[in-house]
């Protein structure tokens, strides 16, 4: 399936016209933003930009000053955070907040909260286990042992506990050694392919954002100032210049 053929299919997230931020001051203005059901989609800009806010409006825990927000196509704008991970978004955020003296089974069932999650967990765990077998080998040592990477691949696992569909991903290679980032975005991959998840991204890391993207929109000061394929997005100077300084 080419790049075009997957953002011409069904939306499982689209965001019109979002406005929100913190206290007096507006950090978006208007983004909108489509995610193809079983795409990688990308949102790319500098720090400051927005895209954490975008992420945290779409899961609401930013309430949004305006705009719409629409799931497999039921509006979602002013649904409760839990309301949405039990409909299938989870927010994967910066900074892997782990439950450090708990060991990595305990941080895995700390995931699978709501009630269908919990009904399914043994499956979740084999699922989970398939995909990161190192977890598995040390399900009873504690996660704050674990290194960066490790630790990254539980964040993500402990996510997929709640038996998502949309998984938001927010800096999943921050502070991460090179051979590191690669076996993360590998994972990122393989979530795709193998369980068929979308997955909505935001990235510094830029080239290997753009390498596994199926659409791609760059965000800078709050506004959408352009969008793409990975490859009309790579091709761009202009836009890889002005905004992605590369």
């Amino acid at each position: 399936m080419s790049t075009l053929d997957v953002h011409q299919e069904v939306d499982m997230l689209k965001v019109e016209s979002l406005e929100s931020g913190y206290g007096a001051m507006q950090v978006l203005w208007q983004p909108s933003l489509e995610v193809k059901r079983g795409a990688i989609t990308s949102l790319l800009g500098p720090n400051g930009a927005g895209k954490t806010t975008t992420l945290r409006t779409i899961l609401g825990s930013i309430v949004p000053w305006g705009g719409k927000i629409t799931y497999q196509e039921q509006d979602v704008t002013r649904l409760p955070t839990h309301k949405k991970v039990e409909m299938g978004i989870v927010l994967v955020p910066e900074g892997r907040h782990l439950f450090a003296s708990m060991t990595s089974h305990q941080n895995l069932t700390m995931g699978a909260y709501p009630k269908e999650a919990a009904k399914h967990m043994e499956e979740s765990l084999e699922l989970v286990y398939s995909l990161f077998p190192i977890l598995k080998e040390r399900a009873k040592q504690r996660a704050g042992s674990f290194s960066g990477g490790e630790q990254q691949m539980l964040t993500i696992a402990r996510a997929l506990m709640t038996r998502p569909k949309l998984i938001m991903l927010d800096e999943p290679s921050q502070g991460l050694a090179p051979k590191l980032v690669g076996e993360v975005f590998d994972t990122i991959e393989r979530l795709r392919a193998e369980i068929g998840l979308t997955i909505l991204l935001v990235e510094q890391n830029v080239e290997a954002s753009l390498s596994m993207s199926d659409y791609v929109y760059i965000i800078h000061e709050g506004r959408i100032k352009a969008e793409g394929s990975a490859e009309e997005i790579k091709e761009s100077r202009d836009v890889r210049e002005a905004y992605l300084g590369i």
